[in-house]
């Protein structure tokens, strides 16, 4: 073989790009159980929310997992993270099956395997992007990346079409036997993830940390004549900004939560509101993936804070008449946010990683951390839909709006040289 030949990574590279579409499917799954959770269990809203908690909740262990990775390698995180999320699928379909006959508490048994299928699935994204990256030529790097981030916005909206053909569809949510719908597809699930696994044991792949060139991002670092704080953990803005990422964590997440108790209350407690708000929330995560190919373009023509100051007044108009419009014209409203929420992450993202230079790593880690806020904001929600009603709890998105819009205009800038 020729030693200056490059090796071929297309085969290595299909699979990573199937852990990125697996990573968005699984996410946006998980939300889109909690409709038939809420009837199926016998739920009140903030119970149903719990789906949200047991989710999310597995990112407090990001630094930790991030620690594990510098022991035991990208390769073995990568294992690691798709043998947690398969063997968490196989037991949630085996779990389901013992708890009914049993009599127990089936929804406990959900809610325990999703947690642990959610550890997976952030080992995974540890992971994901910096193989996307090496894998094949650095030119091709940011093609690689769009492409990646594309397939995980189509994952998020044909999750809740798997959910509502493979779970619910032609079905009683409101069954006795309602959650024995659930194991099949879940152990077809955890089949497929442990055959990737399984496939990637027999792969070459190259190490980020050896094949990726940093040698110019540290020289930059050395040169530069900007004195840079000894941690991360020192720069306020940092710490403003994974509360922003909290707070948007309770918008983006926050919608389609709320989304099957409006349903409940136009088409009536009775009816299968369940099912067909689950098939609308195709809808929601649809004009998240439209948004993110809209905004790669409109990125380069304005400020990243205008855009996100823009967007940020654009998804709260959508929420404002959402809660004023009657029946279907507000549940389109309330579906229309989701293309002005999907620009949001990376900009609030990006504003808190500003002149950070060599502290850049630590503090993604530190902002990461915010993601929690869907495991703890959506209960809160849930909680309000109770005790109220749906649009009182829907007005709680005007709160998170407002902070992230304090950041996005003051709270990014403290700390920072730059105006």
């Amino acid at each position: 073989m020729n030693q200056n030949q490059k090796p071929n990574y297309l085969f290595p590279l299909i699979v990573v790009f199937i852990v990125c579409f697996l990573i968005g499917f699984i996410t946006t799954m998980n939300n889109s159980m909690i409709a038939f959770c809420t009837d199926a269990f016998k739920l009140t809203a903030q119970q149903g929310q719990y789906v949200n908690t047991a989710f999310y909740g597995a990112y407090l262990l990001s630094i930790p997992f991030a620690m594990l990775m510098n022991k035991i390698g990208y390769k073995g995180t990568l294992l690691l993270g798709l043998a947690v999320a398969g063997i968490g699928f196989v037991i949630n379909s085996l779990g389901i099956n013992s708890a009914i006959a049993k009599n127990a508490n089936v929804y406990a048994v959900f809610l325990t395997c999703m947690c642990i299928v959610a550890m997976g699935v952030v080992m995974l994204q540890n992971v994901a992007n910096p193989y996307v990256k090496v894998l094949g030529s650095p030119e091709k790097g940011a093609f690689r990346m769009t492409l990646s981030q594309a397939l995980n916005s189509v994952a998020t909206t044909v999750a809740p079409i798997f959910i509502t053909t493979f779970i619910i569809a032609g079905k009683d949510p409101k069954a006795d036997n309602a959650g024995s719908y659930v194991p099949g597809p879940f152990l077809g699930l955890g089949i497929f993830t442990l055959i990737i696994c399984l496939i990637l044991v027999f792969l070459k792949l190259p190490d980020p940390d050896k094949d990726v060139k940093q040698e110019d991002e540290v020289d930059a670092f050395a040169t530069s004549t900007t004195k840079y704080k000894s941690s991360a953990f020192k720069y306020p803005h940092v710490w403003l900004c994974a509360l922003a990422i909290f707070m948007y964590m309770g918008v983006e997440i926050g919608v389609p939560s709320m989304l099957p108790y409006k349903f409940r209350d136009m088409m009536g407690e009775n009816s299968d509101y369940s099912t067909v708000a689950t098939s609308f929330l195709a809808f929601y995560w649809g004009g998240m993936m439209v948004g993110r190919f809209i905004g790669a373009g409109i990125l380069t023509k304005f400020k990243p804070r205008n855009l996100l100051a823009t967007c940020l007044f654009l998804g709260a108009v959508c929420i404002l008449l959402s809660i004023f419009l009657p029946g279907k014209a507000g549940i389109w409203c309330m579906l229309a946010a989701g293309l002005f929420h999907s620009v949001m992450w990376p900009l609030i993202f990006n504003l808190g990683l500003e002149e950070l230079g060599p502290n850049t790593k630590t503090a993604s880690g530190i902002i990461n951390t915010g993601v929690i806020g869907g495991a703890l904001l959506t209960p809160i929600m849930g909680m309000v839909v109770d005790k109220s009603n749906v649009l009182v709890a829907s007005a709680c998105l005007f709160i998170f709006y407002a902070y992230i819009l304090w950041f996005c205009i003051f709270g990014s800038r403290i700390g920072l040289k730059k105006s």
